[in-house]
């Protein structure tokens, strides 16, 4: 058994206790593990191109406010 299939084995066992210390933590982790994927593509300059599209396509009008 792999080790993913493992683990949701064991969530799907944890008291509902237990299960929402998990999802608290789970979403933490998952949030850090996000936010240090972005911070690497864009420190390696990989979103350059995509912002300065956007810049230009809000510069020439074509943005709506959110």
């Amino acid at each position: 058994m792999g080790n993913v299939e493992l683990l949701k084995q064991q969530v799907a066992s944890l008291a509902p206790d237990e299960l929402a210390t998990f999802r608290a933590w789970f979403v933490s982790f998952d949030v850090d593990a996000w936010d240090k994927q972005i911070d690497s593509v864009a420190g390696a300059g990989r979103l350059n191109t995509l912002a300065a599209a956007a810049l230009d396509e809000h510069r020439a009008g074509r943005t709506k406010p959110l």
